[in-house]
């Protein structure tokens, strides 16, 4: 065998990508939160971008405002100099003139904050001068809310309150840090011991596990799995009711029977196997659905009342809306989320003047065509995102005007074809972005789906089938819930032919449970 290294020549083509075209991709990209955050990081770092002015009225407004103050600014800015001389008017007039400044421009100057503002230097020490005003930065600071603690702080505090050992605090301490969000202490104990620290062994766990169950509140927190934070519940709810002095001898046995089914028949509950508790138990069906009713005032997740998860804000990158005159739904884009931009002239100005040296100028022209390739990048985002909408409200008129069940496919290689855009650009119009619509806030990739036909040659979307699916189930006898093979049937009916492993998938995409755990006894 031989090897041999040579030079050839090969003629191909192929694509770079500029970084700049690269950036153009990553803003159509972005949702509108996501692009509020470049566009204000993009002006803390560029001084030649600004924000652009309101426009109509208030703009005028605002301008003429602007300019009778510069005007009467410009005025009181006359040159101010004590003459030498035996000219005594004259110095009379400008001490005089000199006094009546702060007289003149003290509302000015409060208005302005100039007063609290200004600091006299000294031997290169500056001192702040105190005018008994208050300081609007400190003030927001001080009416900010705190940082909310993180749950294991909240349980550390709490465990640091208890009387109990030295030794068994360290190993409290050293537990609370494995207790995830959810309240559970869900690491096994071959893993704690593993990872303990010296001395503390697995008794000190068990002991310092216990009394961590007892102490901690709420109820429920460092259970191992959900019988045992329900169970903690429970028994604490049961030792409350045995220390007072009344009438509950009622209450107590319906917790009793109540701790019966979550420490014996859980999984029984779990796929509604009612009539084999009540018999287990030896009570009624409808004893153990009050029993159940009872039991969801419980909390799964005891570490979720601590901390709580922030609920994500959607905010929309288009409005559509319904014109009754033309008979026709008008997108246009949430501008009040994007700020809009504008070149500095001051800088522009700037770059023209020859008499700025080289280095200035030249780091100026470099941040005027980042700003204004970002201008343009934005308006081509927009641009693109509207006429993607505009074709999706033409396809999915039927949506729009009769609800979700009536959405129609729609793949993003038919809007790319009629925009003559590649498919990728469609994707990555409609990625994370949504919608407002009449009907409510949709995600914009919703109305991109493929689908079916019925018997009837229409054409119907995946998400319509799913919403007929859910139609049906909403609609059937709870005492006998419909199975999957009968839903197969229910949609035949309706024209939508269907696989008995496809209707089970989308019932289980609706968390819709099977036709066993849906009866009510």
């Amino acid at each position: 065998m031989r090897i041999e290294t040579g030079q050839h020549q090969r003629l191909e083509q192929r694509m770079k990508l500029t970084p700049r075209m690269i950036q153009s991709m990553e803003i159509l990209q972005l949702p509108a939160q996501a692009l509020e955050e470049r566009i204000e990081q993009e002006l803390a770092t560029n001084p030649t971008l600004d924000l652009r002015e309101p426009a109509g009225e208030e703009a005028d407004e605002s301008e003429a405002e602007a300019t009778q103050s510069r005007r009467d600014a410009h005025e009181g800015e006359r040159e101010l100099v004590v003459r030498d001389g035996s000219d005594d008017q004259s110095r009379r007039d400008d001490f005089e003139r000199l006094s009546n400044l702060t007289d003149e421009y003290a509302e000015q100057w409060a208005d302005n904050t100039f007063e609290a503002e200004r600091t006299w230097t000294t031997s290169s020490q500056r001192l702040p001068r105190d005018t008994g005003e208050r300081d609007g930065k400190m003030d927001a600071m001080a009416n900010a809310a705190a940082r909310p603690q993180s749950l294991a702080d909240q349980l550390m505090a709490q465990w640091h309150q208890e009387d109990v050992p030295d030794d068994i605090r360290r190993a409290g301490d050293f537990l609370i840090g494995f207790i995830d969000d959810d309240g559970y202490l869900r690491t096994d104990r071959k893993t704690l011991l593993s990872q303990a620290p010296p001395g503390i062994t697995d008794e000190k766990l068990d002991k310092a596990l216990h009394a961590l169950q007892r102490g901690l509140d709420p109820p429920g927190l460092a259970a191992r799995d959900l019988r045992e934070c329900l169970l903690l519940q429970i028994d604490m709810r049961i030792e409350s009711e045995r220390e007072l002095d009344g009438d509950n001898e009622q209450l107590l046995e319906e917790l009793e029977l109540q701790r019966k089914m979550v420490s014996d028949h859980l999984k029984d509950i779990e796929i509604n196997r009612l009539p084999r508790v009540a018999e287990a138990l030896g009570v009624s069906v409808d004893e153990v659905k009050r029993a159940i009713v009872n039991l969801r005032r419980y909390h799964p997740h005891p570490g979720r009342l601590l901390v709580q998860d922030t609920p994500q804000v959607v905010r929309p990158d288009v409005i559509v809306e319904y014109d009754e005159v033309e008979d026709r739904y008008v997108a246009y884009l949430a501008r009040d989320y994007v700020p809009g931009l504008t070149i500095n002239s001051g800088y522009e100005q700037m770059a023209r003047d020859g008499s700025v040296d080289a280095k200035t100028r030249q780091f100026v022209n470099e941040s005027l065509r980042s700003a204004r390739w970002l201008m343009d990048a934005i308006e081509q985002r927009n641009s693109t995102l509207l006429r993607v909408v505009n074709v999706v409200i033409e396809a999915q008129r039927a949506f729009f005007d009769q609800g979700p069940q009536y959405l129609r496919p729609l793949p993003m290689t038919a809007v790319a074809d009629q925009l003559g855009i590649h498919v990728a650009t469609v994707s990555r119009a409609v990625s994370e972005k949504y919608i407002q619509t009449p009907r409510g806030i949709y995600p914009l990739r919703m109305f991109f789906t493929g689908g079916t036909e019925t018997e009837s040659g229409e054409s119907v979307s995946w998400a319509a089938v799913q919403h007929k699916l859910k139609q049906i189930i909403d609609a059937e006898d709870k005492s006998k819930p419909l199975n999957d093979d009968e839903l197969v049937e229910k949609l035949k009916a309706e024209g939508i032919e269907l696989a008995r492993r496809t209707v089970a998938k989308y019932r289980k995409q609706l968390h819709i449970p099977p036709a066993r755990q849906r009866r009510e006894y």
